[in-house]
């Protein structure tokens, strides 16, 4: 316990007490000696005193703060109010800010002409519906009336001049591309939180970057998200597509580089947008795949050991399991190479090298494919897929090409990037990572499967089923998928999920910078130009060549020929209609 506890003062106070008692005794001197004059100014010269060091004091503290504002108090201290940090691209484009707005207040005892004021603020704000106004102009007291106004809205409201009405700075969260990347972006609430999107997902990185006047970038590159969304939205529209996904990503550092969902909306006007338009269905939806899957199913078959490029299989004749009938959409070769299996999309092939591998392995391998969890990414709309109650048979032979499981899209991505990337699991990523990064991951499948399935996809390109996703030069591999949608507990056979899932450049060394492209159309409708096919080999495909086309510039991707270019191209209608 302190001297000043015990009843004796602090020696600083002791200090400061001897002071004040000797400056008394100097009044009292001075009176004393007759000498008015002498205390009169003592008092005064020791009033001017305190006020010059108080003076002194707060404009030394003052400066301190103008000139470092950081030397104090906490290195963590939250932002003020609603603030919310700037959000870039990764090249720094502004893809979200805080700018200055403006509460608009009314005051009906301030204001002289009711009429008057009713009719201008309705003709300068004519959205506003009349009944708030007249509520307000009939208040007891002072009233909120509208926020978020412009500064020229605000400029032109003031300059009318009418009493009662005036303004309150305000801090509004602003998009200014509107509805691009919306579903990635996301958007906040007018208190500050993050709502959706990166918003959400990265709320106190945003709130925190305050503090020190940063901004937060993402991954993606608005150059390529221009495009993806370009095409995606132009091929929806063209099938009359019930929604659409597009995503592109680096299969080495898991970074989405671009995200579209279709229909989309703007996100400065999130309380317009119907639930439809803002869902995310690259993560929040979960989709039977498709044929999409043989890549998993073979490359987990190459991988365990199961079987080799040179097996073959009998697919003459359908295959019954359960009460199922398993059928191919084409009549090709009646024994099938793994090879031929994957070109032709067989499901009678697909199957008896799940089933041969046994459901043990395929789950296994599912599993680390990251197939059977929600995405590891920030994003909080990441879905759990729907999995079969139980792996029999059935569910074994059906999930093999893609039927009997759901997933999301930005799973089916991340998975397909542990193939594509040399053989390890790399989560998507919404935050950018430095130049030359490769995170480390677990290991999936070996180097060899990885060469061999990026051969697989290449050559379904130029001989197979994805002949119209080739872009000239850019060495495109990939596989289609077709799967009929579940509904009323049977398939039907006209609503269709259709997709294709690239990757480019297929072919030089694994390290190589490589990048993957999924599209995935949402009963997409038939059109003369496809012949009323509605596949993925007609409207995803397609679509993911021209993005690819379009952003392998951006991507420093440069164009020539590979070995598998001067091989004969068979893209039939029929290889393409029934893909599977």
């Amino acid at each position: 316990m302190s001297l000043a506890h015990n009843g004796f003062p602090a020696p600083g106070w002791r200090w400061l007490k001897a002071r004040l008692w000797g400056l008394e005794h100097a009044f009292e001197r001075a009176k004393a000696a007759g000498k008015a004059e002498d205390d009169t100014r003592i008092r005064i010269f020791f009033v001017l005193a305190l006020f010059a060091a108080g003076f002194l004091t707060l404009a030394a503290g003052a400066t301190r703060m103008a000139l470092f504002p950081a030397d104090h108090g906490s290195d963590f201290a939250g932002p003020v109010g609603a603030a919310r940090a700037d959000i870039v691209d990764r090249n720094g484009a502004m893809l979200a800010a805080d700018l200055l707005h403006y509460g608009l207040y009314v005051d009906p005892r301030e204001i002289w002409d009711l009429a008057e004021t009713r009719r201008a603020l309705h003709a300068a704000l004519p959205d506003l519906p009349l009944a708030r106004l007249d509520k307000a102009l009939n208040s007891p007291r002072r009233t909120f009336l509208v926020g978020g106004l412009t500064p020229d809205v605000r400029g032109g409201i003031h300059d009318l001049g009418l009493p009662g009405v005036t303004f309150e700075p305000e801090s509004k969260r602003v998009y200014p591309l509107g509805q691009t990347a919306a579903h990635l972006i996301g958007f906040a609430d007018t208190g500050g939180e993050g709502l959706s999107g990166a918003e959400k997902a990265l709320n106190d990185p945003i709130r925190l970057a305050t503090t020190n006047h940063q901004s937060v970038p993402l991954s993606i590159d608005l150059r390529v998200q221009a495009a993806l969304e370009d095409e995606v939205g132009k091929a929806a529209a063209s099938f009359g597509a019930k929604g659409a996904v597009g995503i592109v990503t680096n299969v080495h550092t898991g970074e989405i580089l671009g995200l579209a969902s279709y229909p989309t909306f703007d996100p400065n006007q999130a309380g317009k947008s119907s639930p439809d338009a803002m869902l995310n269905r690259a993560a929040s939806s979960v989709y039977e795949m498709g044929s999409t899957f043989k890549v998993f199913t073979i490359a987990m078959g190459l991988d365990s050991g199961t079987t080799t490029l040179t097996s073959t299989f009998d697919a003459s004749q359908s295959l019954t399991i359960g009460g199922q009938t398993i059928h191919d959409y084409h009549k090709g070769d009646h024994v099938l190479s793994v090879a031929d299996i994957f070109i032709h999309s067989s499901n009678i092939g697909t199957s008896k090298i799940a089933l041969q591998a046994g459901g043990g392995t395929l789950t296994k391998y599912f599993r680390a494919f990251g197939l059977m969890k929600a995405a590891p990414i920030e994003l909080t709309e990441s879905a759990r897929p729907i999995l079969p109650r139980t792996w029999n048979d059935n569910a074994i032979a059906s999930s093999s090409f893609g039927q009997a499981i759901s997933v999301s899209p930005i799973a089916v991505a991340a998975g397909m990037g542990s193939i594509l990337n040399g053989g390890t699991y790399v989560p998507l990523t919404i935050r950018p990572m430095k130049p030359g990064a490769r995170p480390t991951g677990p290991r999936v499948v070996s180097e060899e499967t990885s060469r061999a399935m990026l051969d697989l996809m290449r050559v379904n390109v130029v001989r197979g089923t994805g002949g119209k996703a080739d872009a000239p030069g850019l060495r495109v591999g990939g596989k289609t998928g077709s799967a009929e949608k579940a509904m009323g507990g049977h398939y039907v056979r006209d609503k269709l999920v259709a997709s294709f899932a690239a990757v480019f450049p297929a072919d030089g060394p694994l390290e190589a910078d490589r990048y993957f492209v999924l599209i995935l159309m949402d009963e997409p409708n038939g059109t003369p130009e496809t012949y009323g096919f509605r596949t993925g080999g007609w409207t995803a495909a397609p679509a993911a060549g021209r993005v690819i086309d379009r952003i392998a510039p951006f991507l420093g991707v440069s164009r020539r020929m590979d070995a598998f270019d001067a091989q004969p191209k068979v893209v039939a209608t029929q290889l393409l209609a029934d893909d599977h």
